[in-house]
């Protein structure tokens, strides 16, 4: 698996650090604290948790509080939930329907993740304090490490 090279070194200490590991949970507290602490434009890293009932609940993260229940009727994370493709938001401001868990957040990453049968487990939010923080190569990149971690390794 090639990830880009803006993504090389942090991919690498991700899947280290997951080797062997099947818990979902230390997964993604994992994941969150590599790839918070590896990229200063990531202002809030986490996972929402998909809990039944089209309800995401918050997961492990990293970065100041986040949201504690988001249905998946509402916001960026419920969207991605809702139609189980990555979206990326370059101005929060400019989505309808944004839940502002951060007065900080500029622009906004989701990626749904899934389990080895397909089903759809949580959701890895990123924000960022910038406009326009997230293109295709995040969104190649972090889909792929969310695949390995997730599907591959478990």
């Amino acid at each position: 698996m090639l990830f880009s090279p803006r993504y090389a070194n942090c991919a690498a200490s991700i899947l280290a650090l997951s080797e062997g590991e099947t818990d979902q949970i230390s997964l993604m507290a994992t994941m969150a604290c590599e790839l918070f602490h590896q990229f200063d434009r990531f202002d809030w890293v986490g996972f929402y948790r998909n809990v039944g009932r089209e309800t995401l609940k918050i997961g492990p993260y990293q970065g100041g509080h986040g949201c504690l229940v988001i249905p998946f009727a509402r916001g960026v994370c419920g969207a991605c939930a809702t139609s189980k493709e990555t979206i990326i938001v370059p101005d929060v401001e400019r989505f309808g329907d944004h839940i502002a868990c951060s007065t900080t957040t500029k622009s906004e990453i989701v990626i749904p993740v899934f389990d080895a049968t397909g089903g759809l487990i949580a959701v890895l939010d990123i924000d960022s304090d910038q406009l326009n923080a997230f293109d295709d190569e995040d969104r190649t990149n972090l889909e792929a490490l969310v695949r390995h971690v997730f599907i591959t390794s478990t």
